[in-house]
């Protein structure tokens, strides 16, 4: 990191996780009062997340992640510094801020399943969805912009370390959404591992210049036989 205070970490008693949302700063929109919609409030608040990250990552495309300091991101969003530490904990997070809405996404994808739809069947059809949308989280997705965020991503080991941490928390929340317990636990590590291994499998062919499309029939067919698999070790899901 950078010896500006780049690897500054706030308080987490005093700031939220970078998926919490920021409270407001010196520089932040101002508070719209007590009578306002408190919808709109949290849509301007998820806005200017979504902006400041933006503007962070298209200067780490441009320089390099360790190369770019966060008061040169907080100028490119018009904040200070202290104001963009409000919106994000640690500077990781400008990029990894991607990932938040997935962090619980197993878990609600077995919380709202249909009745009498088992959870391993939910997460599957959910995983093979993803596939046919080119939803980047599954890997399979070609696009300029989500090759070079990914490169960005997988090769900077900073960025990777802090990605665990969004796996392990979507881990947990799968092993709630399971029925807790050893039990849940277990089933939740091995689902999210064989997820993250499918997609890296994908990013990884598509990286080496093979079109999404060519690659989808074999990512389904992966998918198929790693569902199965699953399904024939954890008996019940």
């Amino acid at each position: 990191m950078n010896g500006d205070g780049d690897n500054e970490v706030l308080d987490p008693a005093h700031h939220p996780e970078p998926h919490s949302g920021p409270h407001p700063g010196p520089h932040s929109d101002p508070d719209p009062g007590p009578h306002s919609d408190p919808g709109l409030r949290e849509r301007k608040r998820r806005r200017r997340h979504q902006e400041i990250s933006e503007a962070a990552i298209a200067l780490f495309l441009a320089k390099g992640f360790d190369r770019v300091p966060v008061a040169e991101v907080a100028a490119a969003a018009e904040i200070s510094k202290p104001t963009l530490f409000r919106y994000f904990p640690a500077k990781e997070d400008l990029v990894l801020h991607r990932f938040a809405d997935h962090e619980d996404e197993a878990a609600r994808v077995v919380s709202g399943r249909p009745g009498g739809v088992r959870p391993l069947d939910a997460l599957r059809l959910h995983f093979l969805d993803g596939l046919d949308r080119r939803d980047p989280v599954t890997g399979l997705n070609d696009a300029e912009a989500v090759l070079a965020y990914h490169r960005l991503l997988y090769g900077t080991p900073s960025l990777v370390a802090r990605l665990y941490g969004y796996q392990r928390r979507s881990e947990e929340a799968l092993a709630a959404a399971l029925g807790g317990g050893v039990e849940g636990a277990l089933g939740a590590a091995q689902i999210i591992a064989v997820q993250r291994v499918l997609a890296q499998e994908n990013w990884r062919r598509i990286a080496a210049g093979e079109p999404a499309g060519a690659v989808y029939p074999d990512a389904v067919a992966a998918a198929e036989l790693a569902f199965e698999r699953l399904r024939s070790g954890l008996g019940l899901w």
